[in-house]
C-alpha cells in the first residue's frame, strides 16, 4: 500500500478589511432620526408643560427685573393656538383645550394681537369686570384697589437695570458702601379676594397710562397690567404705543410664570467663561411667581 500523500498547507487568511465587524459603518441616518426626535421631545415639552422666558425688559419690576429666566407652565388654561413653541405660525383660533379663566393676579405670558412676540403682565380684570385708572390708582368695579405705600424698592444698579430713564434716574442712590440702587417707589397692591404683590409707581402724569377712563372687559378677554405702572405697555396703551390695546382674547394667553430659575446682570461676556458664573445675580434664584394671598 503506498503511503498517504502530505496535507497541502491552508493559505492564509486575508487581512480583515476596515469594514469587517470590528470597525462598525457609522450609521447617519440613525442618528438624524434620534437628533429629530429629541428636537420633537423638546418641543412638545415647551408647547405643552412648560418652557423657558426670558425677561427682556423693566415693565414688571420690582416683581420681575431685566435678566431674569423663569419657568411658564402651559397646561394651567388649557392649550390654544398660541401654545406651540417656539413661533406663533397659526393664525388666531377660538377656544382653548381644556380651558380654564386665570385667576386675577397671576403672572402670565401673552401674545399681543398685532405682534408674534410674547409680553409678561400681571392679569388685573376677568370677563365683565370693569376696570379704570383714575390719576395711578386702579379702579376695579367701581371700587379703588386697596394701595398701601412700602418702604422704596432698593433694586440693585447694573448692566441690566441701570436706573437711567427719565423717570427712575431721580430715583438713582448710593448706599453707604458705595453701591448704587435704584430706590423706586413702591405700593403693596390687594386684589378683591385677598391677592397681593408689590407694584412701582414713579409719581402721577396726566393722560395714559396713570388715567384710563373706565371699560368693561368683554366675555372672552382679560385685562393685564405690569408691576412697573408708568414704564409699562400693556392693556392700557394702544398697539400703536406697542401696548396690547385694551383687553385682549383670552385664546392669547400663553401660560403662567411660575418661578425664577436664574438671573443674569448684564455683565456676560460670551467669550469669557468666568463671566457665565460672576454675572449671576444669585439673590434672585427660586422666587415665586405666585401671589401672595391675604385673604
Amino acid at each position: 500500500m503506498s503511503p498517504p500523500l502530505p496535507k497541502l498547507a491552508e493559505p492564509p487568511s486575508a487581512p480583515a478589511s476596515p469594514t469587517d465587524e470590528g470597525s462598525p459603518k457609522t450609521d447617519w441616518w440613525g442618528e438624524i432620526k434620534s437628533f429629530a426626535w429629541l428636537v420633537l421631545a423638546v418641543l412638545a415639552v415647551w408647547s405643552f408643560i412648560a418652557k423657558p422666558f426670558y425677561i427682556p425688559s423693566e415693565s414688571m419690576m420690582p416683581t420681575l427685573t431685566k435678566g431674569d429666566r423663569l419657568v411658564v407652565t402651559k397646561f394651567p388654561y388649557g392649550w390654544s393656538y398660541v401654545s406651540p413653541s417656539p413661533l406663533h405660525i397659526l393664525p388666531f383660533i377660538r377656544g382653548r383645550l381644556f380651558g380654564r379663566l386665570p385667576e386675577r393676579g397671576d403672572v402670565v405670558i401673552v401674545k399681543p394681537p398685532e405682534s408674534d412676540s410674547d409680553y409678561i403682565k400681571r392679569l388685573i380684570a376677568l370677563p365683565g369686570d370693569r376696570v379704570a385708572v383714575d390719576q395711578g390708582r386702579l379702579i376695579l368695579n367701581g371700587v379703588p384697589v386697596k394701595r398701601v405705600a412700602e418702604a422704596p424698592a432698593n433694586i440693585p444698579v447694573d448692566a441690566n437695570v441701570k436706573c437711567d430713564s427719565p423717570g427712575e434716574a431721580p430715583f438713582l442712590r448710593t448706599l453707604p458702601d458705595g453701591r448704587q440702587v435704584c430706590a423706586l417707589p413702591r405700593f403693596r397692591e390687594t386684589l378683591p379676594g385677598g391677592v397681593s404683590y408689590d407694584t412701582i409707581d414713579l409719581g402721577y402724569r396726566p393722560g395714559i397710562p396713570d388715567d384710563f377712563p373706565e371699560i368693561v372687559v368683554p366675555a372672552g378677554h382679560v385685562f393685564l397690567m405690569g408691576d412697573n405702572r408708568d414704564e409699562s405697555a400693556d392693556s392700557r396703551v394702544s398697539t400703536y404705543q406697542m401696548g396690547l390695546g385694551g383687553p385682549v382674547p383670552w385664546e392669547n394667553l400663553g401660560g403662567r410664570a411660575e418661578f425664577i430659575t436664574f438671573s443674569y446682570d448684564g455683565s456676560t461676556n460670551y467669550l469669557n467663561p468666568l463671566t457665565w458664573v460672576s454675572a449671576i445675580r444669585p439673590h434672585r434664584a427660586g422666587i415665586s411667581l405666585r401671589p401672595s394671598h391675604n385673604g
